[in-house]
């Protein structure tokens, strides 16, 4: 007995090899409810536990052998290893043969994995794939687990999801666990699920040792400080946040040409080099990932001390899911924000939720370096060092809506560049840069 939860004997021999000392909060609740059999929604944030909230009690209920028993649907291919690994961990004393399958890799070896599977994690893409072509065979499923589920929708799979399903027996439990609970979360649960209970538990995320800044900074002066903040910090692990893939893989080369372990990880890079990432990262390999949303969601990464949004993401959900990769289980974490003109919007958008408090930090001294595109293009000029304006202010001002002349505009407005290679060319207005001076981030 643990904490006041029953595990099968081979199963709590896991989970105490596994260094599982207590319980967390989703799992103290969830697992007694799963195991009596019921429909469970979970509401938590990435890192609260929930793989093992689901995971343990699945395998009580999956015998060996006896067909294909459990369906676990996640919404990328990082979070579909990573949920298989776990499992197989669980299982370690007791027979059990878990399937992954997910896109971007040959078919065949998966379809023999499925013909002795017990227990499979997928993609909802290939999982439809695989029923289409009827190497998959539901009607042993007892259990459906949707993992990420909000996220799942956002990326368009509502309409796989439906399809799955549809194909399943109706007599099954459902298990959904997602970080927030949308329209489409509701439809599913509303035409999906049986009486489920609902367990809502707070962000792993210790608040109080969790520490938010923004420097507003010009655009071509990011990277320059960028380096600077790595190189000062001395951080333990670091999460890079970019908006897109073209940004993810011009910084990382950046940042690795001025002498920082940097490797990147988005849904462009092949499974292979990601999964090879993300295992050197876990190993403290490598210090710094650049990263893309998509790619990084769902990842579980212990001892990361800082998360740096190098562009801000458009909502304040987007940015709580960031963040809650830091300041885990009593460890101290920093989420600095580098915030230029085109920023703006998002950031509006992100202190939507008033509770959260950023504070504005004072932009320091640093050298500036240069910044290659690529490396056939120019690159931002070097010079010794970056000293803010005497009297300028580092909040927003009237001053920031004025029209620039072409021998002021950033590099990225002139001639019809890109802001540093990234992308499709955008205009800001003076209204999307806008007046926040009256305005103090993160307080009414």
């Amino acid at each position: 007995m643990i904490s006041g939860v029953h595990l099968q004997p081979e199963l709590k021999r896991a989970f105490e090899e596994l260094g599982f000392s207590e319980l967390t909060d989703i799992q103290r609740e969830a697992i007694p409810l799963i195991q009596k059999g019921k429909d469970v929604i979970g509401q938590s944030f990435t890192g609260s536990g929930k793989t093992v909230a689901f995971g343990f009690p699945i395998l009580e209920k999956t015998v060996h052998n006896k067909g294909l028993q459990v369906m676990i649907l996640v919404p990328t291919r990082e979070l579909c290893g990573q949920v298989c690994n776990e499992m197989r961990k669980f299982a370690k004393y007791k027979r059990m043969s878990i399937a992954e399958v997910y896109g971007g890799i040959s078919i065949n070896p998966q379809i023999q994995e499925l013909r002795h599977a017990d227990i499979v994690v997928g993609t909802p893409g290939r999982i439809l794939d695989h029923m289409q072509r009827g190497t998959l065979r539901t009607i042993d499923i007892k259990t459906l687990v949707l993992d990420e589920a909000d996220k799942m929708f956002e990326m368009g799979f509502i309409d796989d999801i439906k399809k799955i399903i549809s194909q399943l027996p109706r007599e099954r439990q459902t298990l959904l666990f997602s970080a927030t609970i949308s329209h489409q979360v509701h439809e599913v649960v509303k035409n999906y699920m049986r009486n489920p209970e609902k367990v809502k538990v707070q962000s792993y995320v210790d608040k109080g040792k969790l520490m938010q800044y923004f420097y507003s900074v010009n655009s071509r002066d990011k990277f320059s400080l960028l380096v600077h903040l790595l190189k000062r910090e001395e951080p333990k692990l670091t999460i890079i946040f970019c908006a897109t893939r073209s940004r993810v893989d011009v910084l990382s080369r950046n940042l690795y040409k001025q002498g920082i372990n940097a490797q990147p990880l988005h849904g462009g890079l092949s499974q292979n080099r990601r999964k090879r990432t993300i295992e050197m990262f876990h190993g403290s390999k490598t210090d710094v990932l650049v990263a893309s949303d998509v790619a990084a969601r769902g990842l579980d990464i212990k001892n990361v001390s800082h998360i740096i949004n190098y562009d801000i993401p458009k909502t304040s959900k987007e940015y709580i899911h960031r963040i809650g990769r830091t300041a885990r289980a009593g460890e101290e974490g920093k989420v600095i924000s580098l915030l230029s003109e085109h920023d703006h919007e998002n950031f509006r958008n992100v202190l939507e939720d008033r509770s959260l408090v950023i504070e504005q930090l004072k932009l320091p001294e640093f050298q500036r370096i240069p910044f290659f595109v690529s490396d056939k293009d120019r690159h931002f000029g070097a010079r010794r060092d970056f000293r803010p304006r005497s009297g300028a202010r580092h909040g927003y001002s009237q001053r920031s809506s004025h029209k620039y002349g072409e021998h002021r505009r950033p590099y990225h407005q002139r001639e019809g560049r890109s802001h540093e290679g990234f992308g499709e060319r955008r205009e800001y207005s003076s209204e999307s840069r806008g007046s926040y001076h009256s305005r103090r981030f993160g307080h009414s």
